[in-house]
């Protein structure tokens, strides 16, 4: 014999079909138009790119507009020049740096109005369900 609700599809507590985030009376009908759904993949990159401590210190030596090479970041933060330059390219594809060519050196900036799009997005999303 099985227990009662085991096979009924009934579940229980906070890990609903939305899983724990949500409480089930914030549960929107069945056929209601969500005004969240995903996050678009520039949110995805983004939350990527500030998942590492290196990649947050070496976010933090662009404040106030700052304007670096890959080797000056190097040095600032003793990271070797490779490991420098990939740390910047996933910034940059996290939208968080933008770059630009000035003769055969590259410099890297914060780029703010990505930034400040994928955290409006992100704050959109958690809003919407928690």
């Amino acid at each position: 014999m099985t227990s009662k609700g085991a096979d009924s599809g009934i579940t229980r507590g906070p890990q609903a079909a939305d899983g724990p985030c949500c409480p089930p009376s914030s549960v929107p009908p069945a056929g209601a138009q969500q005004a969240v759904t995903d996050l678009s993949p520039a949110v995805h990159a983004f939350l990527k790119a500030l998942a590492s401590p290196a990649r947050q210190r070496v976010m933090l030596l662009f404040a106030q507009g700052a304007e670096l090479s890959v080797g000056q970041v190097a040095e600032a933060t003793g990271l070797a020049q490779p490991r420098t330059s990939e740390h910047l390219a996933e910034l940059r594809r996290g939208g968080i740096l933008t770059s630009r060519k000035d003769g055969k050196t590259v410099l890297y900036r914060a780029d703010k109005h990505a930034s400040a799009a994928a955290l409006a997005e992100l704050q959109a999303f958690l809003q919407h369900c928690c």
